[in-house]
């Protein structure tokens, strides 16, 4: 057994079947032994938890839109992990769009891989995309790197990657099945949209001040709950026809989710997510205008969000993720409170450890739940169980220090993401992250940055 040079401990140590005391020993950048509090070694550095703080895997996010390159003035991978890093996330998974190239060819995910290489704060590892006619590119997309490969159902927002079709589906799906690849998906479709295109409000008598497209109202009656429900059926019924892996991403409808519960129950093989944003807000405490809100699917009522907490607790929601998808502020167009025109995306990487925790504890969830939802959930979605996720022997030794009873105000200079726009702003939330080291280094300590980028670009 190799002599530690670190060893990092605390007497609240989450470990794979108990929240206790524990040492974890620590040789490059790898966990060679975990011990009780009291065994270490006098030869190596130590890092003392203290007795209030939480000693956790570090998080990882497969649910974040860097932008870069192309759009990079929206975020970028230097800010981008530099606000992961400061929110306890050791491991991110970057989204084939927003970009330009997207990530949907080998000659796409080469753009993205330079772009990246020396400025990541943490590990990072890509998605690919499903559009239509690209069916060939996967296998080569897939032995070049990408973790699986993503589709929208529905217009995605840029027109270089576009939405696919059901017919398209039939032919990308036998081609994921034997290739072993997971399927994320943006789950809505246009149908209910698009009959729903007529706002209400333009259907009454409303006074001639009054903005429509700027009522919150507006916008969440223009993505209707049918549109994520027809689209989780649609995917299930090509589950059990083609076989493969589904995971639905950013969830937000309560209504389909005994879809995926009776799916589960009958062999398919589906998963899920959904986001701190839909777990925090509630549509009827949104006000009109206030477009930093606005994201799609929607955020929806207080009785759709606590149905979504049950749904974590009983297993039908596997994992939180941030769905981070910044972008300008005046894309978010505050001066006219456009709903309907505003960029739809919540800014929250950094937030996403106390956002869900501050939720997640008035409901009565436990460390160990934030746990499985923001680390092994995640880290087992893209193939990296084992190695990310969990305090383990032989696991990277990516871990974050937080304190979860300390609070803290959102305010805009707390914020590393390249904007600081986001809906939680002047919001109070529980649960700071202290330190975060990335195999063993100390990466975040206290407010600031300890190294220079030293994160890997994953191949799983």
């Amino acid at each position: 057994m190799p002599i530690p040079q670190l060893i990092i401990r605390g007497h609240r140590v989450v470990l794979a079947d108990s929240i206790a005391g524990a040492s974890i020993h620590i040789h490059n950048g790898r966990i060679t032994k975990i011990t009780s509090y009291d065994d270490v070694t006098s030869n190596c550095e130590i890092v003392e938890s203290g007795d209030a703080s939480i000693v956790m895997p570090g998080l990882v996010d497969t649910h974040v839109h860097i932008n870069e390159p192309g759009r990079t003035d929206w975020e970028g991978f230097a800010t981008a992990t530099r606000a992961a890093a400061a929110g306890g996330i050791t491991t991110l998974v970057d989204m084939p769009l927003n970009s330009i190239p997207p990530t949907t060819t080998v000659e796409g995910l080469k753009a993205k891989v330079e772009a990246a290489r020396g400025q990541c704060y943490v590990d990072v590892g890509f998605w690919g995309g499903i559009v239509p006619g690209n069916t060939p590119e996967l296998a080569a997309l897939l032995q070049a790197g990408v973790v699986g490969f993503k589709c929208f159902l529905i217009h995605s927002g840029v027109d270089e990657f576009p939405n696919v079709t059901e017919e398209d589906l039939r032919s990308a799906m036998p081609e994921l099945a034997r290739l072993g690849a997971a399927l994320i998906v943006h789950a809505e479709v246009p149908g209910p949209i698009n009959r729903a295109a007529v706002p209400a409000c333009h259907l009454e008598a409303a006074s001639e001040d009054e903005n429509c497209s700027s009522a919150y109202k507006t916008f969440l009656e223009s993505r209707p709950r049918a549109a994520e429900n027809e689209a989780v059926g649609l995917m299930i019924k090509l589950a059990r026809e083609f076989g493969g892996r589904i995971h639905i991403v950013h969830h937000s409808s309560a209504d389909a989710l005994p879809m995926v519960r009776e799916a589960r129950s009958t062999g398919v093989s589906i998963t899920a997510e959904t986001c701190p944003h839909y777990l925090t807000f509630a549509a009827e405490e949104i006000s009109d205008g206030a477009t930093e809100f606005k994201c799609c699917p929607p955020i929806r009522e207080r009785e759709n969000r606590e149905q979504l907490w049950q749904a974590l607790a009983n297993g039908t929601i596997d994992m939180v993720v941030s769905d981070h998808s910044p972008c300008p502020p005046d894309m978010k167009l505050q001066e006219s409170g456009d709903f309907l025109k505003a960029w739809g995306g919540i800014s929250s990487l950094q937030l996403r450890l106390p956002a869900t925790w501050t939720e997640a504890q008035q409901r009565g969830h436990s460390i160990e739940d934030l746990a499985r939802w923001l680390c092994g959930a995640p880290a087992a979605l893209v193939g990296l169980a084992g190695r990310k996720g969990a305090l383990g022997v032989g696991g990277d030794a990516d871990i974050v220090i937080w304190n979860p009873e300390q609070e803290f105000l959102v305010e805009p200079d707390v914020l590393h993401h390249r904007h600081k726009l986001t809906p939680y702003a002047g919001r109070t939330l529980a649960g700071v992250v202290e330190k975060t080291f990335l195999r063993g280094e100390k990466i975040y300590d206290a407010g600031k940055f300890t190294t220079e980028p030293r994160g890997l670009l994953l191949q799983v």
